[in-house]
């Protein structure tokens, strides 16, 4: 027998609604025209990513600026679990893995487990149910979520519920399990980061010249012509051709509209993302079709050129960031011979090929991980119901 046959051999499991042993708080209602550039950082939805809190583009604020006494009611710490209530993020849980509190923003719900259940064990469980509490929400273009309804329609299972002793050490060697997963996957997703950076660090270095008989400034707008891709409506299913939208593979097409060639993503939460088209494809509204017109310059040369943009941080702001042809057009590039652009694409690739491949290395490591991960989560917390 094995170890998690031991852990699970006869344990009674009552399924109760997450209600008898959770409580919930809703976030504050912090005004963006307050918010500051350092300060107390504020958890909004866009910083949860469906397992953590990304603190990479988090909001401050000044408590003097708020007539209240009760800001200390919002405030996250280390261990926390909270979730986007609506919006794009609706349903997506996140992980607060930080030492210094942050404070709760509205339409950010947080969990509150009473003394029977594990935070940890809430959590992994909450990854299982993406899907429920999205339809809970009620789906389409603006999900809602309900606290109220959230805590009635959502079962957890609870093993052993009239030893809370036993039940909490239970829940804890689930824990441990699922935790050992997750960390090295961490692990492995941290030095692809680091790899990926210091990708990024050689192309820089790699693309930059100064001008002289070798090389010669040209506006991106001279290397492609760039259009907006065709469809609102994403083809899932059938054709031979990959689609893309703003971030990459998204369905597949019978017809194509570009071949081998950049694709950027126009709109929305991706608008500035480079990706490469390989052989035919279809690229939807959300990408921009990039077709190569200048002789002077290497495809992928070119390719590696608009990665070095960074065209999400120029894109227009507001509700739906975009990136327009004017912002694609406007940068002014350095291009060497068209030996040196060879050595450098050969390079670059070589390194591309190790930080981004699927089929290889890290990422393919890290995929094995999180699939190896899932299963356990799903042998250890799928109790039969009565």
């Amino acid at each position: 027998m094995s170890e998690l046959d031991k852990l699970l051999e006869g344990v009674e499991v009552e399924w109760k609604s997450l209600g008898e042993v959770c409580d919930f708080k809703n976030g504050f209602a912090f005004k963006s025209r307050l918010f500051k550039e350092d300060g107390l950082p504020i958890i909004r939805i866009t910083n949860i990513d469906g397992r953590n809190i990304d603190l990479s583009d988090v909001k401050f604020f000044n408590a003097e600026d708020y007539n209240t006494s009760n800001l200390s009611n919002y405030i996250i710490e280390k261990g926390d679990v909270l979730i986007a209530m609506s919006g794009a993020t609706t349903g997506k849980i996140g992980y607060y893995n930080f030492i210094d509190p942050a404070y709760l923003n509205q339409r950010v719900g947080k969990f509150e487990p009473k003394e029977i259940l594990n935070t940890r064990y809430l959590y992994h469980y909450l990854l299982t149910k993406a899907e429920f509490i999205y339809i809970l929400a009620g789906g389409g273009a603006q999900p809602n979520l309900s606290s109220n309804k959230l805590k009635e329609k959502l079962e957890i299972p609870i093993p052993c519920p009239d030893n809370p002793k036993k039940s909490l050490e239970i829940q804890q060697k689930i824990v441990d399990i699922l935790d050992t997963f997750t960390e090295l996957t961490a692990e492995l997703t941290a030095e692809l980061t680091a790899r990926k950076q210091q990708f990024s660090y050689y192309r820089e270095q790699l693309l930059t010249f100064e001008t002289g008989k070798e090389t010669k400034q040209i506006p991106l707008g001279e290397i492609y012509d760039f259009k907006y891709g065709t469809g609102n409506t994403i083809p899932k299913s059938g054709g031979d051709y990959p689609v893309y939208g703003s971030n990459g593979i998204v369905g597949r097409h019978q017809e194509f509209n570009s071949e081998d060639a950049p694709v950027i993503g126009h709109i929305g939460a991706y608008a500035g993302i480079v990706n490469w088209g390989k052989g035919k494809h279809f690229v939807t509204y959300n990408g921009v079709i990039c077709k190569p017109k200048s002789k002077d310059v290497l495809p992928k040369y070119a390719y590696h050129l608009l990665l070095l943009q960074n065209f999400g941080s120029k894109a227009n702001s507001g509700s739906q960031p975009f990136v327009s042809y004017n912002i694609l057009k406007a940068p002014v590039v350095c291009v060497p011979s068209k030996e040196e652009q060879e050595r450098i694409v050969s390079i670059l690739d070589k390194f591309d090929t190790l930080t981004t491949s699927i089929s290889e290395g890290l990422p393919k490591e890290i995929e094995l991980r999180q699939k190896q991960y899932e299963y356990y989560r799903e042998m250890l917390l799928s109790f039969p119901k009565p």
